[in-house]
């Protein structure tokens, strides 16, 4: 049984008989890129069922999100140097209000980083947001009309390939991964009024990118782990106060993607130099390096940017574990056993995650065109969809539509008829 992520599942009641899914953070309700919505358009185009298209300043990867009537945004206009968060209306795409968090010189980056990459996350009253003025990491609170709550520091963030730290909720903490070349952390912050409640060394001083995902694994269903790959290893932390509950050395150095979970299995793929896969039971305690708590590891010395994924995250459709790589190839493997089921090749280039809902995953390239695949552990695109923009964030899907940050402009796909 997969175990939610995220205990901040959001559903939001019209007319008393539709029930329709908020997508409030990175890779939505559970952090899993799973939505329990129905009925999605699985076909469109520039002309066909677009809702709306709405252009956006400036550039940004990181992910819309939405909360009933309202999708929220990050950007940056790179000639001021300012950090934007947009709020617009989810029935008509209209800019309902524009804030400056904050306005610095432009950090450092990877060709392929925006200086708004973090996606911002909500609990249906206030939104929160992440930025890199450098050198300092800042988070800011806004409530749905615009009104800054609070704003804060909680350290420095050094890396040459610039900033990504997505902010994740868990009960009235904000956290969020400060791993660096430096001093690097994991910090929780009071979500009502940013001070900080814990705060975490990550021993190895290595920069990661990677957002946290947030479990219960079966031995212990009373607590929720918080669990990251990056620092040189995957360690799983106590989401309540931080105590570290397991460790697994490696098994490389650089990560972006984030891990899923299914049937008890942790999936990792990374990363830098080299690429793995591997599955991990959450069920240990200390160092489990060398222990039954790896279930399976493949690691890819030669090639492996093909059979693993470096930046898209992977997801956990119909039983099966689901990875795509960087270099555009799409495989399948179980769970228990990490036997590869199939590999084959999808797109030019991915950036970013895919996102499963009613039997049907979408995966979006790098080029604006979405494949969508029935998720039976057959390899069977049933769409392909192209927009005229550039895509490197992840879509969002709330209440029967599904959301596409391109490089330029926002989209709505979905019935140009209803809510």
């Amino acid at each position: 049984m997969r175990l939610p992520m995220l205990a901040l599942t959001a559903l939001v009641s019209f007319g008393g008989f539709v029930r329709a899914e908020n997508w409030p953070g990175w890779r939505g309700s559970r952090g899993d890129g799973i939505s329990n919505e129905k009925n999605l358009p699985r076909t469109w185009s520039e002309k066909e069922n677009v809702r709306w298209k709405t252009p956006i300043p400036g550039k940004g990867h990181s992910s819309p999100i939405v909360w009933g009537d309202r999708v929220f945004v990050t950007t940056c206009l790179e000639d001021k140097g300012e950090r934007v968060l947009m709020c617009l209306d989810r029935r008509d795409g209209s800019v309902l209000w524009q804030r400056v968090v904050l306005t610095a010189k432009l950090e450092k980056k990877h060709p392929l980083n925006s200086f708004a990459s973090a996606t911002p996350i909500s609990d249906g009253k206030y939104v929160w947001v992440a930025f890199l003025a450098y050198p300092e990491m800042q988070v800011a609170c806004y409530d749905f009309k615009g009104n800054k709550v609070w704003a804060r520091s909680p350290g420095k963030l050094l890396s040459i390939h610039g900033f990504c730290s997505s902010p994740i909720l868990h009960k009235d903490l904000v956290i969020l991964n400060g791993d660096q070349d430096a001093k690097a952390y994991l910090v929780a912050l009071d979500k009502q009024t940013g001070e900080e409640r814990w705060r975490i060394d990550r021993p190895n001083r290595t920069r990661s990118y990677c957002t946290p995902i947030l479990i219960r694994a079966k031995n212990k269903p009373e607590v929720t782990q918080l669990v990251l790959s990056g620092s040189k290893s995957v360690t799983a932390y106590d989401a309540d106060n931080g105590k570290p509950l397991w460790l697994l050395d490696g098994p490389t150095e650089q990560y972006v993607a984030s891990l899923v979970y299914l049937d008890d299995v942790l999936f990792l793929t990374t990363g830098f130099p080299e690429y793995h896969l591997m599955g991990l039971s959450p069920e240990g305690e200390g160092n489990i390096t060398k222990s039954k708590y790896v279930r399976w590891h493949i690691p890819h010395k030669v090639n492996g940017r093909d059979g693993a994924s470096y930046v898209p995250s992977p997801i956990a459709a119909g039983g099966h574990f689901y990875v795509a790589s960087d270099t555009g190839f799409l495989s399948c493997l179980e769970p228990q056993t990490g036997k590869r089921l199939w590999k084959q090749k999808l797109a030019r280039h991915i950036s970013a995650s895919p996102v499963l809902a009613d039997g049907y995953l979408y995966f979006v390239d790098d080029d604006g065109v979405t494949y969508v695949l029935k998720a039976n552990a057959e390899f069977e695109v049933v769409h392909k969809n192209k927009l005229d923009d550039e895509c490197y964030a992840s879509p969002a899907i709330s209440q029967g539509q599904i959301f596409i940050r391109g490089l330029h402009n926002l989209y709505c796909i979905g019935a140009k008829s209803g809510k």
